[in-house]
């Protein structure tokens, strides 16, 4: 039968006249006599022809497709493989295999058991974990000056704590950076931006929020966001190679609040128990709705760009407010006229240049 030879090493491709000889495809090309085992081709049909191919070689034959199911018909069964898929169809297929359990280890493994670390993680060694987070974002978050304001926010850090039962000391601190949030790091430490502090409107507003990330720290939330990432590092330097960086750099993201996302039941949970320790202390619960409600309905004017940032780490912020609203109850506010007036200052001023905060893609 005709058969289109192709070298595998030019793109020329030649006419040839192929039989089957004692289990064997027999051609000549350029005078050399080309022998390939039947049993050995790989058979990639394609359409109305069928490409014929040997895995220790890359040179490729093409037949018409009636002549190669003839040729098949008069040999004995199994002489010749099945058409199916070449060594490339098949390499797609693993990589596709291995794509499927990549995705669930990250989006099934890796959060069930990041919950379990996280609750046998030793305190000790999360609170490391928090100061080296800590020490890798100091010069993104510079400490604000104003001491009194520092120092009020530091007392409520020491009275959520005796309230929550934590196994750590919260430690709340009003940090400069060009964002609006809140976040919490690994062993207790909650810090403020001076840009979140300038849009609550009431101690209690302000209160709620730390409550809120006070709450992640208690339920071991913020450790379990850590695990996460951690995990997807390991993963990720197993995926493409040891010692390519991939699995460190994650590492080093997981220290960014930025990279420390909870889910949606660890963000209604911290709602819940930041309104309850705030109950417990005998403080104002009425500041989670309004504050989540008004960051919700503001899509435009000055601030939008900076809300943008905190939206994008709390989802389903107006729900949630209606929800805290159901929750709220009465009660004295969080700081003296004369501790908010400092909180509310305590950023005004601040040494050394600030540095914007990489995007994350």
């Amino acid at each position: 039968m005709r058969a289109r030879f192709n070298d595998g090493e030019t793109a020329a491709v030649h006419e040839v006249d192929v039989e089957a000889v004692d289990g064997d495809l027999v051609f000549r090309h350029d005078r050399e006599l080309h022998r390939w085992p039947l049993a050995g081709l790989e058979v990639e049909p394609l359409g109305d022809r069928v490409r014929l191919s040997r895995r220790d070689h890359l040179a490729r034959l093409s037949v018409d497709a009636g002549d190669w199911a003839r040729l098949a018909a008069e040999l004995h069964p199994g002489a010749i493989p099945a058409a199916g898929w070449r060594r490339e169809g098949r390499l797609v297929a693993i990589l596709a295999a291995v794509a499927a359990s990549a995705a669930l280890v990250i989006f099934v493994g890796l959060p069930a058991i990041s919950g379990p670390l996280a609750r046998h993680t030793p305190p000790s060694l999360e609170t490391k974990m928090g100061d080296s987070f800590a020490a890798q974002l100091h010069t993104a978050f510079v400490p604000c000056n104003g001491e009194a304001g520092q120092a009020a926010l530091a007392s409520f850090g020491e009275r959520l704590n005796a309230a929550a039962h934590s196994p750590f000391q919260i430690r709340v601190r009003a940090v400069q950076a060009p964002i609006v949030n809140a976040f919490a790091l690994p062993g207790g430490r909650v810090l403020v931006t001076g840009d979140l502090i300038n849009l609550a409107q009431t101690p209690d507003e302000l209160a709620a929020v730390i409550a809120h990330e006070a709450t992640h720290v208690q339920r071991r939330h913020v450790m379990q966001a850590v695990w996460r990432s951690l995990g997807l590092g390991v993963l990720l330097d197993a995926m493409v190679g040891g010692g390519t960086g991939a699995g460190q750099q994650a590492v080093l993201l997981a220290g960014s609040f930025t990279n420390l996302r909870y889910s949606r039941q660890a963000e209604a949970e911290a709602d819940a128990g930041g309104q309850q320790l705030l109950q417990d202390l005998g403080l104002s619960s009425q500041g989670m709705a309004p504050f989540f409600a008004r960051l919700a309905l503001k899509g435009e004017g000055r601030n939008a760009a900076a809300v943008k940032e905190l939206l994008s780490n709390h989802p389903d912020t107006l729900r949630r407010a209606q929800e805290s609203r159901l929750r709220a109850r009465p009660g004295q506010p969080a700081f003296t006229a004369q501790e908010w007036a400092a909180i509310k200052a305590v950023c005004k001023t601040t040494p050394g240049p600030l540095r914007r905060l990489p995007r994350l893609p």
